[in-house]
């Protein structure tokens, strides 16, 4: 990276084929069941994929005291900047999966480089971060905090086994999105506080912008979101098509009558609607 730092990226298929980019969520890798299934099914469509490891998410810290968070773009357009150097002509796709989705959606409407994206896919974001904070804390979603709030903690003091870390803070006392983000997100990346870091970095506020054909996928019964929090057609640009299910949680629309025979509906849609601009480019 042109800081010193580095990125781990996993790639599969070969060829001129076109190239779909993967974000994952919150403490997500190479081994997520729902970058696995992706990967998959691009695989047996002939295409490539490259999922891109958010810093520190390869099983490796990265080499700075900063790492990733939820609206950090530059990384994203690094990679993307990288590939079209290497195949100026690539017809390329974006998805995002929380946290990764919400990074895409802001990089869609805030930053020039969307330009050579062909179309995206958004699933299960947290439109706004702060009312995300909020409803995690609360009944049965609060179980989804703390095992993702401990991953945090863990990868936190692995990155400072060695080096001394530039926070004077006890992370072992840390039990929310909003002490963790405030007391060691907004340090680290330059925010005021943890709301600072919400207001600028939540995508509700850019979906206006996008120009890039983007399809966003969410449920209503998502335990991370709140219903309060999900954009309206106001919102949203005409290049913008937001699909909302009844269920499917987080990441999951998983359809069919049994256990034993389920249909991964998600990963069909995502290919579904990169298909549209993909014949049409031919």
């Amino acid at each position: 990276m042109p800081d010193g730092d580095f990125l781990d990226l996993g790639w599969v298929g070969e060829g001129n084929s076109p190239l779909v980019l993967i974000l994952h969520g919150l403490n997500g890798s190479i081994n997520s069941h729902y970058v696995n299934g992706l990967l998959q099914m691009i695989l047996q469509r002939g295409w490539r994929g490259v999922l891109m490891h958010f810093r520190g998410c390869s099983n490796e810290p990265n080499r700075l005291a900063k790492s990733y968070h939820s609206g950090e773009t530059g990384d994203i357009n690094t990679v993307i900047s990288e590939i079209l150097n290497r195949e100026p002509k690539v017809q390329l796709y974006v998805v995002g999966y929380s946290l990764g989705g919400n990074v895409l959606l802001k990089a869609l409407g805030t930053d020039a480089i969307a330009k050579y994206i062909t179309a995206a896919v958004a699933i299960s974001v947290p439109f706004e971060l702060n009312k995300t904070a909020d409803h995690v804390s609360k009944g049965l979603s609060k179980f989804y905090q703390w095992y993702l709030v401990r991953g945090l903690i863990y990868k936190y003091k692995q990155k400072f086994k060695t080096n001394k870390s530039l926070l004077n803070t006890d992370v072992n006392k840390i039990g929310t999105f909003w002490n963790f983000d405030n007391d060691v997100t907004a340090p680290l990346h330059g925010f005021r506080d943890a709301a600072d870091y919400y207001y600028k970095s939540s995508s509700r506020q850019y979906l206006i912008k996008i120009e890039t054909p983007t399809l966003i996928i969410h449920a209503k019964n998502d335990p991370f979101t709140p219903l309060n929090s999900l954009p309206q057609t106001d919102d949203i640009s005409d290049q913008v098509l937001l699909e909302l299910c009844d269920t499917g949680g987080h990441v999951g629309f998983v359809t069919g009558k049994y256990p034993w025979s389920a249909t991964y509906w998600l990963e069909q849609k995502i290919c579904s609607f990169f298909d549209k601009f993909t014949f049409e480019s031919r």
